[in-house]
């Protein structure tokens, strides 16, 4: 049996994830704690749905029963990673998230060895920024004979999720890293300067977990992240009390883009610019397409990124999304 389950399939994301993987075909089974919301949703998209928390090994493994592939939707992702990863790696079930924490990719590096031995893949990011800055990245390095660095930039558009303010709230990262040489080092929470195409903005210096993805998929030693921010900016006060995410007319006015500069060997720098549909979209359609690949038998064992697995044009197979060289 080929199943993709969807663990925090009632959530923003997962339920948008759930939507595009029916519409897909693809066989799905909704997964999560909540019995009612579950039941609620299984009926209205015709599908089954399996209620189970985390605690429990035991009961993990029974609701993966018949699952090839696991989507997890479930953050803050620091709660929810480490219980489904180890249990897909138990039972023979190739994970994929939609975390932006660096946690789970550190995670993911951390049972890599097992998950190869267990013939299992781990993907964290399958869908999300990653699987859109990889592609980029890619992209730009393939412009280059021998890229040595690249610095790579999103502007995030529009509101954000309940659950993503609470998962940043919750998982602030204590130091600003950087790749350097190959290694994650710290550094300087700067802002910087680039241009979109409609002049120079500020960007502020950030650590994605595009810091492992991008070096595991090309091997540049030095690699850097930035975000620039435009909309409302983060929540403030009672971040449980915020709606569960931006309506889809606020998707639609707010689009993201993400800027890519590369230097090669000889100190010549290309630069190219993504343009897609609002992140949130994304990475619902990106989720959902990835787990299709997968179950179609696409995959690989061990930890693995979107861009490395499905190729750089990855990001550009989702909606309108499109990558432009300045």
């Amino acid at each position: 049996m080929t199943k993709l389950m969807i663990y925090g399939a009632t959530g923003y994301t997962g339920r948008m994830a759930a939507e595009h993987a029916k519409a897909a075909g693809t066989r799905i089974v909704l997964a999560g704690r909540n019995k009612a919301t579950l039941s609620k949703l299984s009926a209205e998209l015709g599908v089954e749905y399996r209620d189970f928390g985390l605690d429990d090994a035991a009961a993990i493994d029974a609701g993966l029963a018949g699952i090839s592939v696991l989507l997890n939707c479930a953050g803050p992702f620091m709660r929810t990673a480490d219980a489904l990863m180890t249990a897909s790696i138990r039972n023979g079930v190739h994970y994929l998230d939609t975390a932006a924490e660096l946690d789970s990719y550190r995670l993911a590096e951390a049972l890599d060895d097992e998950a190869r031995a267990a013939s299992v893949m781990l993907m964290p990011g399958g869908g999300g920024s990653v699987a859109m800055l990889g592609s980029l990245a890619g992209h730009g390095a393939g412009r280059v004979a021998n890229p040595r660095k690249i610095r790579i930039v999103l502007h995030v558009a529009g509101g954000l999720s309940r659950g993503s303010a609470i998962s940043a709230t919750e998982n602030l990262t204590v130091e600003t890293l950087k790749r350097v040489h190959g290694a994650l080092i710290p550094a300087e929470a700067d802002v910087q300067k680039f241009d979109f195409g409609k002049g120079a903005v500020d960007c502020f210096r950030v650590t994605l977990p595009d810091l492992i993805t991008i070096w595991r998929a090309t091997g540049i030693p030095d690699i850097e992240t930035f975000v620039h921010v435009t909309g409302d900016g983060f929540p403030q006060g009672d971040l449980s009390a915020l709606p569960d995410g931006p309506s889809e007319q606020e998707r639609r006015a707010n689009r993201y883009q993400a800027l890519v500069e590369v230097t090669d060997d000889q100190g010549q720098v290309v630069r190219s610019l993504l343009d897609t549909v609002n992140g949130y979209t994304f990475t619902a359609m990106a989720a959902a397409e990835a787990g299709r690949r997968i179950l179609a038998g696409e995959a690989r064992s061990g930890f693995q990124t979107p861009a490395g697995l499905f190729g750089n044009g990855f990001a550009q197979t989702i909606a309108d999304t499109t990558i432009i060289d300045l």
